[in-house]
C-alpha cells in the first residue's frame, strides 16, 4: 500500500507545469509523475547544466519497450516479448519553495526496470540493480530551495539481454513521489501494524512507530495515533512520548482495542486506518497513514485455510506485471478491471509472480479481498537467463527482501511470502549445497520482519529436492505434480505441514480456436504442422481442455485434483491472463503467452467459466463453440453449468438430448452434425427452467458495435475506458471469424491509449489507431487528459457499418 505523508491531493493542486517545471506545494508525498523529459539511448545527462531541449516531453509511468516494434532479432527472444530493451535517460526539472528549507526532501521510485542510476543537481545518490523493487533516496542535502531549480536525472539500463524469462518492459514504469516533511518524520515505511488477539468482540492492534530524529536540535516529541473505521468515525486514539534522542532513530509501540470489530474478508474486505502525527514541541512535523485489516487465519495440514475460523478454499491465480497493450506502465484502473475480471469468475488469491508487485495491485486486493502470494525471486544464485538478478543476488539479496517485506507487511491482504520460484538449486549440483542456506537466510530475514508463512514454489517434488528437505519454510508449495497432491503423498514425503499449489495448469488456449473433434488430452507439440512465417501466421491451441505443457495439465484434470484434496489449502493457477513474452510453445511470430484463462486484451476464454461454474454461485451456463462450420461437419459442443441438474441441447429447435454431470464431470457434451441456424442449451433444476443460451449462425460482417467498460471517467490524465469492439452481421449476431482491420479516431479530451485484440501472434503496434479484430473481437484503450469533456471514439472498417461512442471525463 502507499503509506501517505499527509493527504495526497489532485495532481493540479500539487503541481504547476510551465516549460517542465513543477512547483512543489508545501508538505506532504505528491505524485512526481508529471512534466519529465526522456531520451532513449546514453548520454553523458547527470550533470544539471546538460541541454535537453530536444527530448521527448512525457508523464509517469512510462514503458519504453512496448512503444517499439516486434523484432524477431531482438535479444530478449520471444520469451521476452520479442521488445527490445536498450538505455533511456529522464530528467525533470523542479523547484522547491524557500519556505521549505527547514524540510526534509526525499523521492520514492517504486520501481524502475532496470539497473537505475539516480542524481540530483549532480549528486549521485545510488544504483539499483533490481527493476521490481521500490526504493527511496534523500534529496535534502543537495536541494536547491527557493527560486532555483532542481534536476532529477535517472539512467536506466535494460541494455544486457536476455535478463528475463517473460516481457519486463523498460523504464521508470511504475510511480514516482515527493516527500516534503518535517526532520523529525516518520521513517520510511517506518510503521508496523498487526492484530494478534481477534474475536467477535474485540481485537488488540499493536502498531509499531519508528521516528527518524535530526541531530541538533533539543524537542519534545509526541506520536499521536487516531484508528478510524472505513466511515470515517474514530474507534481507538493514543499518545506516546518518544525519549528526545538526537540524530537516531527511536522505536516505540502503540497498543489498541477495537471493540466489535468488522473482519477483513475476501467477501467484506473492511480497512481501518491508522493516522499516526509526529508532533513536536507542540507542532505537527509529519503525518502517517497506515490502512488496515483486522483478521486472523491459520494453515492446517489436513483441512487447508481458515480465515476468521472459517474454511476458505484458496482459488487463486498467478499474474505477471505487464497490462497487454499498456505494457508494464503501471495502471491503477488497468489493474483493477483485471482483478474484477478475476473475481467474476471466482478468484480470490493472487501470487505476484514472480516479483515484488506494484504497490497500486496490493492496495487493489486490501479493497477488493484477494489473498496474496507475495513472491520476492524468480532466481538465487544460479541462473535462468544470462544476465538475470543472480548477478545481483549475492550483494542485493539481503536489502531488496528487506525491502519488499517492510514495505508491503501491512497489506491485510497478503498472507504468505514466496521467496523463490523454481529455484535452480532445488537440486543439488556437484558438492555444492548452498541451495539450504540461502533458503534458511531468506527464510529468517523474513522472520525477522513478520510473522506470516514462508514458502517456496517447487517444480521439483522429488524426495531429492534441496529446499524442500532443508525443512526451513512454514508451508509446502508444488508447482504442478498433480497427481502427488493427496495428504498422504505429500506427508509422506515432506512430514505434516500446510501445503499450497504455488502453480498449476499451464493449459493452453488461444480464444474462439477450436479443433473438431476430439476426446483425448493432447500435449507437447502442439500443431507444429501449422506455418509459422508472417503475421498471419494461425498459431493456435484449441479452447478445449485438451492442450497443456508436458510439466501442467489441463484444467479439468487440475481442477478435480483441487477439489478432491482437502490438504490443498489453495491453488494459483497459471495465469489469470495472457502475458507478453513466453509463448511456448510457438516460435516467433508468436511474442505472448497462451497460458491465460483471459486473453490479453481482457477477453475471456472458454475456461473462465469452468472456474465461474465451480467457483462461484451465481447461475452459469456457458454453451461453445460457436455455429459456423461446414454443412455436415461433426462438431463438439459443450456446455459448463451450475445450480442445475441437466442441460438439454437444442439445434433448430430439435432435441439432441438431455446430459447430465455424473462422478466427478465438470462439464457435459454432446458430438453433433452441424447445420445452419441455431443451437440452443438449456439448463434445469427439478424440472424447472435455470438458464438459456442459444448461439445463432452468423452471416457476413455487416457493423460494428462499442461498449465502454466505463462511460465516466476522472478528467485526471490517469483514468482508462476499455472499449470492445464486435464485428456482428446484420441481425447482430457475433462474427466468430471476422478479421476485419478496425480504423479508429478520436475526438475530445482524451487520448488511445493502446489497441489489442487478444492474438498471441499479431505483430502489429499496441500503440497504433488500428487494429485487426480476432475472432470477432477487439480493444481499445481511452485515457483521459486532465480537462473535462467528452471523449469521442469512432471505429470504422471498410465494407462495415462505422460505431461512435461517447465517454465523459469529468
Amino acid at each position: 500500500m502507499k503509506w501517505n505523508k499527509c493527504l495526497l491531493f489532485l495532481i493540479g493542486s500539487l503541481l504547476i507545469i510551465t516549460n517542465v517545471t513543477a512547483q512543489i506545494k508545501p508538505a506532504g508525498t505528491f505524485s512526481f509523475n508529471a512534466g519529465w523529459k526522456f531520451f532513449p539511448g546514453d548520454a553523458a545527462a547527470a550533470d544539471p547544466a546538460f541541454n535537453d531541449n530536444t527530448w521527448r516531453q512525457l508523464d509517469l509511468p512510462h514503458d519504453w519497450s512496448i512503444e517499439l516494434p516486434f523484432d524477431s532479432t531482438s535479444p530478449t527472444g520471444t520469451g521476452g516479448g520479442a521488445l527490445r530493451g536498450g538505455i533511456g535517460w529522464y530528467r525533470k526539472t523542479f523547484t522547491v519553495p524557500a519556505s521549505e528549507k527547514e524540510k526534509r526532501v526525499a523521492i520514492l521510485f517504486d520501481g524502475v526496470y532496470r539497473n537505475s542510476e539516480v542524481w540530483i543537481n549532480g549528486h549521485y545518490l545510488g544504483k539499483r540493480p533490481n527493476g521490481y523493487i521500490s526504493f527511496q533516496y534523500e534529496l535534502t542535502p543537495y536541494v536547491n530551495f527557493g527560486n532555483a531549480s532542481n534536476v532529477i536525472a535517472v539512467k536506466v539500463d535494460n541494455s544486457q539481454q536476455p535478463n528475463s524469462r517473460w516481457y519486463s518492459g523498460s523504464g521508470i514504469y511504475r510511480n514516482v513521489w515527493l516527500t516534503i516533511t518535517g526532520k523529525t518524520h516518520v521513517a520510511q515505511w517506518g510503521t508496523y501494524l498487526t492484530t494478534p488477539e481477534v474475536t467477535d468482540k474485540k481485537a488488540t492492534a499493536h502498531l509499531r512507530i519508528t521516528v527518524n530524529l535530526p541531530a541538533g536540535k533539543n524537542q519534545t516529541v509526541v506520536a499521536a495515533t487516531t484508528i478510524y473505521n472505513s466511515g470515517g468515525v474514530e474507534v481507538a486514539k493514543l499518545s506516546s512520548p518518544l525519549t528526545p534522542v538526537q540524530d537516531t532513530t527511536v522505536t516505540l509501540t502503540q497498543k489498541f482495542v477495537i471493540n466489535n470489530p468488522v473482519l477483513w474478508s475476501v467477501d467484506r474486505p473492511y480497512l481501518y486506518k491508522a493516522v499516526i502525527n509526529i508532533i513536536s514541541n507542540g507542532k505537527t512535523v509529519d503525518q502517517y497513514t497506515t490502512p488496515f485489516g483486522v483478521r486472523y487465519f491459520s494453515f492446517d495440514a489436513d483441512k487447508g485455510f481458515f480465515l476468521n475460523g472459517k474454511h476458505v478454499k484458496i482459488t487463486g491465480v498467478c499474474n505477471h506485471h505487464d497490462l497487454g497493450c499498456l505494457g508494464t506502465a503501471v495502471n491503477t484502473r488497468a489493474l483493477e478491471r483485471q482483478l474484477q475480471i478475476l473475481k467474476g469468475m471466482g478468484i480470490n488469491g493472487i501470487r505476484t509472480s514472480h516479483n515484488p508487485p506494484a504497490p497500486e495491485l496490493l492496495n487493489l486486493c486490501d479493497k477488493m479481498g484477494f489473498i496474496v502470494m507475495d513472491e520476492a525471486f524468480d532466481m538465487w544464485k544460479q541462473e535462468k537467463n544470462r544476465y538475470d538478478y543472480h548477478l545481483d543476488f549475492d550483494q542485493w539479496y539481503k536489502k531488496d527482501l528487506e525491502d519488499q517485506v517492510v514495505r508491503d507487511r501491512n497489506h491485510p491482504a497478503v498472507f504468505m511470502w514466496s521467496i523463490g520460484n523454481e529455484i535452480q538449486e532445488q537440486w543439488k549440483k556437484g558438492d555444492d549445497t548452498s541451495g539450504a542456506g540461502i533458503l534458511r537466510d531468506l527464510h529468517n530475514i523474513v522472520k525477522g520482519l513478520d510473522d506470516r508463512p514462508t514458502v517456496t514454489a517447487n517444480n521439483e517434488t522429488n524426495p531429492w529436492n534441496v529446499l524442500l528437505h532443508a525443512n526451513v519454510t512454514d508451508m509446502i508449495g508444488y508447482n504442478y505434480n498433480h497427481h502427488r497432491w493427496s495428504a498422504d503423498s505429500v506427508q509422506k514425503t515432506w512430514g505434516r505441514k500446510p501445503f499450497i499449489i504455488t502453480e498449476s495448469a499451464s493449459a493452453l488456449q488461444t480464444r474462439g480456436s477450436y479443433d473438431m473433434p476430439s476426446d483425448s488430452i493432447r500435449r507437447w507439440p502442439l500443431r507444429w504442422d501449422l506455418p509459422v512465417e508472417g503475421a498471419n501466421a494461425d498459431l493456435t491451441c484449441s479452447a478445449y481442455e485438451n492442450c497443456s505443457a508436458p510439466w501442467g495439465g489441463t484444467h479439468i484434470e487440475t481442477l478435480k485434483h483441487f477439489l478432491k484434496n482437502d490438504n490443498v489449502s489453495g491453488m494459483f493457477i497459471w495465469t489469470g491472463f495472457d502475458y507478453i513474452g513466453e509463448p511456448t510453445p510457438y516460435p516467433w511470430p508468436a511474442r505472448s503467452s497462451y497460458f491465460g484463462i483471459v486473453d490479453l486484451a481482457g477477453f475471456p476464454k472458454d475456461a473462465y467459466y469452468l472456474y465461474q461454474s465451480v467457483f462461484t454461485t451465481n447461475n452459469v451456463l456457458h454453451l461453445f463453440p460457436h455455429w459456423n462450420w461446414k454443412p455436415g461437419e461433426t462438431i463438439d459442443m459443450w456446455a459448463y453449468y451450475n445450480n442445475a441438474d441437466e442441460v438439454e441441447l437444442f439445434i433448430n429447435g430439435k432435441s439432441q438430448g438431455v446430459k447430465r454431470k455424473t462422478g466427478d464431470d465438470l462439464h457435459v457434451m454432446w458430438r453433433v452434425k452441424y447445420e445452419p441456424g441455431n443451437v440452443k442449451a438449456v439448463s434445469r433444476k427439478n424440472g424447472k427452467l435455470v438458464m438459456t443460451k442459444e448461439i445463432r449462425t452468423a452471416g457476413a460482417p455487416a457493423k460494428i458495435i462499442l461498449t465502454a467498460d466505463r462511460s465516466n471517467i476522472k478528467a485526471n490524465g490517469e483514468d482508462l475506458s476499455f472499449v470492445t469492439v464486435k464485428i456482428v452481421d446484420r441481425d447482430g449476431n457475433p462474427v466468430p471469424n471476422a478479421n476485419d482491420l478496425i480504423i479508429f479516431k478520436i475526438k475530445g479530451e482524451g487520448v488511445i491509449a493502446g489497441v489489442d485484440n487478444g492474438y498471441q501472434a499479431d505483430l502489429s503496434s499496441f500503440k497504433a489507431d488500428n487494429k485487426k479484430a480476432f475472432r470477432g473481437l477487439a480493444l481499445a484503450v481511452v485515457q483521459s487528459n486532465r480537462k473535462a469533456g467528452q471523449i469521442m471514439l469512432t471505429a470504422t472498417a471498410a465494407g462495415l457499418q462505422g460505431a461512435t461512442i461517447v465517454i465523459n471525463a469529468k
